[in-house]
């Protein structure tokens, strides 16, 4: 067993100094890949973010159930007794007709105005604060239909309706950066592999020798595959100062605009899933790339 890792140390040695050898071709590769993995890791952390200010802006969600004109008070109370018991609420706060309109008269300044009103015309409603757990936009819609079908409501509405929008929009984005990251992804696969390609046909008579005197081709892929992991890890690294670097010059710009809607959001940088997102995706895609380079043009090559 220590015999066969130390092959494979002195085959990785091997690759960083055939790396090493051309340091020109190995830099350019490193950014492309780097530039290419950071597109997709640059827009996943900017939606993450834009989902902890929709979750700061929005505070507890609350949906307001207007009631119809004269209905009994017994009905009033039963029907908040049922709402308060449902697994949604948080709590539960009833506005009377009469409260409603001292609230009114106090925000219009229309207070006289209102005096002269033979009957109240605000109808009495019910504020439901919904629990954290029970944020989810779906599950806030679900409730608002619900309760727009008993016989004692006119009208309910879901306050924060516009961060359900947002969140749709967001799902959109999330998908959109999937697919991009395919598409970049298979973009660092074809990168490699012709990098590979030419590491292949510069050592050609190099790999027709070393199959002469018996070589297997897994011992010959074996420094490819350890470059091509090499190379995708590297740009994996560089994609991270890439990253780091464009979230801190966005930081103070974001905080300044963020400030001004009253908002207390500090962006949050690169943390350490995404970093291991990245190395490990690097890591796969080159040498997925390289194992496909070297398993077709490996083929091709055989002693004269």
């Amino acid at each position: 067993m220590t015999e066969y890792l130390l092959r494979h140390v002195q085959v990785l040695l091997a690759s960083v100094g055939q790396l090493a050898r051309a340091p020109g071709s190995t830099l350019m590769t490193v950014c492309v890949i780097g530039i290419t993995l950071a597109l997709p890791a640059m827009l996943y952390l900017l939606v993450d973010n834009a989902k902890s200010v929709i979750r700061n802006w929005q505070g507890r969600p609350q949906v307001s159930v207007f009631l119809k004109q004269n209905v009994a008070e017994q009905d009033v109370l039963s029907l908040q007794q049922e709402l308060a018991r449902r697994p949604e609420t948080e709590s539960i706060e009833l506005i009377t007709s009469d409260e409603a309109l001292e609230e009114f008269k106090t925000r219009s300044g229309f207070g006289q105005a209102l005096d002269i009103l033979s009957e109240n015309p605000l109808p009495a409603s019910i504020v439901i604060h919904i629990s954290d757990d029970a944020g989810d936009p779906a599950v806030i819609e679900a409730l608002v239909r619900d309760i727009e079908t008993r016989p004692e409501v006119d009208l309910a509405q879901w306050d924060l309706a516009w961060v359900k929008r947002l969140h749709v929009i967001l799902k959109l984005v999330q998908r959109a950066v999937i697919v991009l990251a395919a598409l970049l992804g298979l973009a660092v696969i074809i990168i490699v592999s012709n990098t590979s390609r030419l590491a292949i046909l510069n050592r050609r008579d190099e790999i027709e020798t070393m199959k002469l005197i018996g070589a297997t081709d897994g011992f010959i892929r074996r420094p490819f595959l350890y470059g091509g992991v090499i190379q995708g890890v590297l740009g994996a690294v560089c994609a991270i100062i890439i990253v780091s670097v464009c979230l801190s010059l966005l930081d103070g710009p974001i905080a300044e605009l963020m400030a001004l809607y009253h908002g207390g959001f500090a962006m949050s940088g690169i943390n350490p899933r995404t970093i291991s997102m990245l190395l490990v995706a690097g890591g796969v895609l080159g040498w997925l790339a390289a194992r496909t380079a070297v398993g077709r043009h490996l083929r091709r090559i055989e002693p004269q």
